[in-house]
């Protein structure tokens, strides 16, 4: 098990729920609730956080329908992967993030939170939920979760 603090990203239309890792990537904790931005505003925070943090990777999360299969959410998660990693200088992986929000409003629920007062801290517990599935990947199988970003092939 690689140690350093890992950031977890899930990439919503509104909000950017962050997540982080203890140094030795057991335990994943929310951070903060990220507006998203068209300005890369969004990702300019997120590098902050980063550095704030000392962080070494950032996992975000990729949402892909029940069969596997790519959706527009899927290409937004990607194209925002992207452009974070050329912002920042430590390497992003994507890690499948089925039904992580899904599980994200049962935890919340269970802790008697309604819909609307879980708004604001749904991202952040999302994010948690997947960056804590990446930890837990690769302490059972010893390699990086996920895939990292894939180059994009010139013209």
């Amino acid at each position: 098990m690689r140690t350093g603090v890992r950031l977890g990203i899930d990439v919503g239309k509104v909000r950017i729920g962050v997540s982080r890792s203890d140094p030795h990537g057991m335990l994943a904790t929310p951070v903060e609730t990220v507006p998203r931005s068209e300005d890369a505003a969004d990702r300019r925070r997120i590098a902050e956080i980063m550095t704030e943090l000392g962080v070494f990777e950032i996992i975000v999360g990729l949402p892909l329908a029940l069969s596997g299969a790519h959706t527009a959410s899927t290409a937004d998660a990607i194209g925002f992967a992207t452009a974070l990693e050329a912002d920042v200088d430590v390497p992003v992986r994507l890690v499948d993030e089925r039904l992580s929000t899904v599980s994200a409003h049962s935890a919340l629920r269970a802790s008697g939170k309604n819909s609307k007062s879980a708004r604001p801290v749904v991202d952040q517990v999302a994010a948690t939920i997947i960056l804590q599935h990446a930890l837990d990947a690769e302490r059972a199988t010893g390699h990086p979760p996920g895939s990292p970003i894939e180059p994009s092939i010139g013209p």
